[in-house]
């Protein structure tokens, strides 16, 4: 699985979440998992969770850490564990680094009632896809929130998180594949 951390910032707007994105903008044909970080605006026309279309909530944050994951599958199913993989490794990578107390609810992170993530899961013709967004910092979210920064990250540590957690998810994926090859099936 590709792994790239992109310093640069970028505007996540929705339109990243595509298949062969991470071919196109950084060369990396395969599986992949990339971070980078900037603002969030996603407007409806562009959100993918037809929920939050419907209820007139379009995505907006200053500065995220984005994640953007591709599997060359098709299987919807399949990403939304992978999705939830990807929660669970942020929470406990927080937790073990910062000693912050979280709440993963589905595909969301809060501490207390407030909001840390925003994430999605979608399918395109050849591939399955994951957006996470972490606020780094809050002012002018939507809802209550929190951020990297509230949790001690800040500066180049940001960035190291960010490198933890590409690194964690390719290492279960890897350790996944592993595990379906050593095994035999039973009658």
């Amino acid at each position: 699985m590709h792994i790239f951390v992109d310093k640069e910032t970028r505007e996540y707007n929705g339109t990243q979440l595509s298949s062969l994105w991470a071919l196109r903008t950084y060369n990396l044909q395969g599986d992949s998992i990339v971070t980078f970080r900037g603002p969030c605006r996603v407007e409806l026309q562009n959100l993918v969770d037809i929920r939050d279309r419907l209820d007139q909530a379009p995505i907006f944050s200053p500065d995220m850490q984005h994640f953007i994951i591709e599997h060359f599958d098709t299987d919807l199913e399949k990403a939304v564990y992978r999705q939830r993989l990807l929660m669970a490794i942020i929470k406990d990578l927080i937790g073990t680094l910062t000693k912050a107390v979280l709440t993963r609810v589905g595909d969301d992170l809060y501490q207390g009632d407030r909001k840390l993530s925003v994430s999605i899961a979608t399918v395109s013709p050849v591939s399955t896809l994951i957006h996470t967004g972490l606020n780094i910092t809050t002012a002018g979210v939507p809802v209550p929130a929190v951020g990297l920064t509230d949790l001690g990250f800040d500066g180049e540590r940001v960035w190291e998180f960010a490198q933890k957690v590409c690194y964690s998810y390719a290492g279960e994926v890897s350790s996944i594949n592993l595990a379906r090859c050593k095994v035999r099936g039973v009658d």
